[in-house]
C-alpha cells in the first residue's frame, strides 16, 4: 500500500481546531497526541519536511524536531519518496515471512 495523495481529507485533525496544532512548549505534547493514531501521519510529515513548514505540529512532530531531521539528513530531496520506498521495502519483506501453502 503506498502513500495517500489527498492525505489532508482522511486527517486525525481535520475536524478539530487548527489553532491547537500551533501552539508551544508543553501543549506540543498535546498536539502530539492527535498524530498518535492518525491514519495519514506519515503523509503529513512528509508534505511538512518537503515544503519546510516552520510553524505547528505536523505529522506528530514539532517545528524543532522538524529541524533536527531535516540537518541529520541534508541529502535527503524528497521525504515522501523515501518514505514510498520505505513502505515498498517493508512490503516486500512482510511478503517474504508469510508462509506459502496452508
Amino acid at each position: 500500500m503506498g502513500m495517500v495523495v489527498d492525505w489532508p481529507s482522511l486527517a486525525a485533525c481535520r475536524n478539530g481546531d487548527p489553532d491547537a496544532l500551533f501552539v508551544q512548549g508543553a501543549e506540543q505534547n498535546v498536539a502530539k497526541r492527535i498524530c498518535r493514531s492518525c491514519p495519514v501521519r506519515m503523509e503529513c510529515l512528509a508534505d511538512a519536511l518537503d515544503n519546510r513548514i516552520e510553524f505547528g505540529v505536523w505529522g506528530g512532530m514539532t517545528e524543532r524536531e522538524r529541524r533536527a531531521l531535516l540537518r541529520r539528513h541534508q541529502n535527503v530531496t524528497s521525504w515522501r519518496r523515501m518514505f514510498e520506498a520505505a513502505l515498498r521495502e517493508k512490503g516486500s519483506r512482510d511478503k517474504e515471512l508469510v508462509p506459502m501453502g496452508g
